[in-house]
C-alpha cells in the first residue's frame, strides 16, 4: 500500500499534504519525522492530513503535524493551501474546514491569493498558555539575552513576539530553541522577532515550534500583527514581510484575524510502502 501526496508551500513554508478522507491514515511520530526528513524523506516543515469532518458545513478536517511528529492546532500557510485545494475541488470561491483549533473559513482573493479567517486572537495568559499569571502585553519572565519581554498571543497555537530594532541582527539560530522551550511556555512556543518598518509594514523572522527556522509562518504573522497593534506600533492592517515573501494581515475590530497570501504546488508523488503506516 502506498499514498499519493502533494508537496505544497506558502512563501517557502512547505508541506506534505495527504487526502485521507476516504481511507484513514494516521502515521506515528517516527513515521512523520521520516517523511519530513529533507535528506532521506520527502522533506517538509509540516505534515498535513485531510480527514473527514463531522462539523456541519465543513469540507474536511485538517490534521497538522510538525516536522518533529508532534500534532499542533494551527498552521496559517497550510490553511491557505488546504483552502485552495478544497475550493479547486468544489469549483467555489469559499470553503469551510475544521482544525483542532476550530473552524476556518477560506476565500479567493486578488492575484490568485487566498484569504483565511484565522479566528480570534486569544490574549489571556491561560489561553496562550503561560505557566502562570502574566501580562501578555509584555511577558518579562521570558526576557532573554538583552531582548525585552515579548507579547504572548495564541492563534490556536502559542506565540511569543519580540520587537527589535534590527531583526536581521538577531542570532535566531542560536537562541530560537532555548526560547521555544522556555519553562514559562508549558506547550512550548513559536518565536517571532519583528521590526516595525512603518504603520503598515513589519519585517519578521520566525522560529517555529517543532520545526526551527522557516521561511514563513502564517499564524506567526497573525500573532505579530496582533502584537504590534496591541503595542500601538501599527494600524490594524499591515504587510508582514518574511524571509519567503509577504503576507497581508488584518486584525478586525471584532477580533478576527484575516490572513491573505499566495499558495503553490511544488510537485505530486507517492510515498513508498516503507513510509506508509498500515
Amino acid at each position: 500500500m502506498t499514498r499519493e501526496f502533494l508537496k505544497m508551500h506558502g512563501l517557502g513554508n512547505d508541506f506534505v499534504v495527504i487526502d485521507a478522507r476516504n481511507t484513514p491514515y494516521l502515521p506515528s511520530e517516527a513515521e512523520v519525522r521520516a517523511i519530513a526528513n529533507r535528506r532521506t524523506g520527502v522533506g517538509c516543515d509540516q505534515f498535513i492530513v485531510l480527514e473527514p469532518s463531522d462539523a456541519p458545513g465543513a469540507s474536511g478536517f485538517m490534521r497538522i503535524r510538525n516536522a518533529d511528529g508532534g500534532e499542533v492546532g494551527a498552521c496559517g500557510n497550510a490553511s491557505r493551501c488546504v483552502g485552495w485545494l478544497l475550493m479547486e475541488e468544489s469549483g467555489g470561491d469559499r470553503v469551510t474546514f475544521q482544525t483542532a483549533a476550530g473552524l476556518l473559513h477560506a476565500s479567493r482573493a486578488d492575484n490568485g491569493r487566498i484569504t483565511v479567517d484565522m479566528g480570534p486572537a486569544r490574549l489571556d495568559w491561560s489561553e496562550v498558555p503561560l505557566a502562570g499569571p502574566a501580562d501578555t502585553l509584555r511577558v518579562e519572565a521570558v526576557a532573554h539575552a538583552g531582548y525585552a519581554g515579548p507579547v504572548a498571543v495564541s492563534m490556536g497555537n502559542p506565540h511569543a513576539v519580540f520587537f527589535v530594532d534590527d531583526v536581521d541582527a538577531v542570532p535566531l539560530e542560536d537562541i530560537g530553541g532555548a526560547l521555544e522551550n522556555h519553562p514559562f511556555f508549558p506547550e512550548r512556543a513559536n518565536i517571532e522577532f519583528a521590526q516595525v518598518l512603518s504603520p503598515t509594514r513589519i519585517r519578521m523572522r520566525v522560529w517555529e515550534r517543532g520545526a526551527g527556522i522557516t521561511q514563513a509562518c502564517g499564524s506567526g504573522s497573525c500573532a505579530t500583527q496582533v502584537a504590534a497593534v496591541r503595542r500601538g506600533l501599527t494600524e490594524r492592517k499591515a504587510d508582514v514581510i518574511l524571509d519567503g515573501g509577504t503576507l497581508t494581515i488584518e486584525w478586525t475590530e471584532d477580533n478576527r484575524v484575516l490572513m491573505t497570501g499566495p499558495v503553490a504546488v511544488s510537485f505530486s508523488g507517492r510515498l513508498s510502502a516503507e513510509q506508509v503506516a498500515e
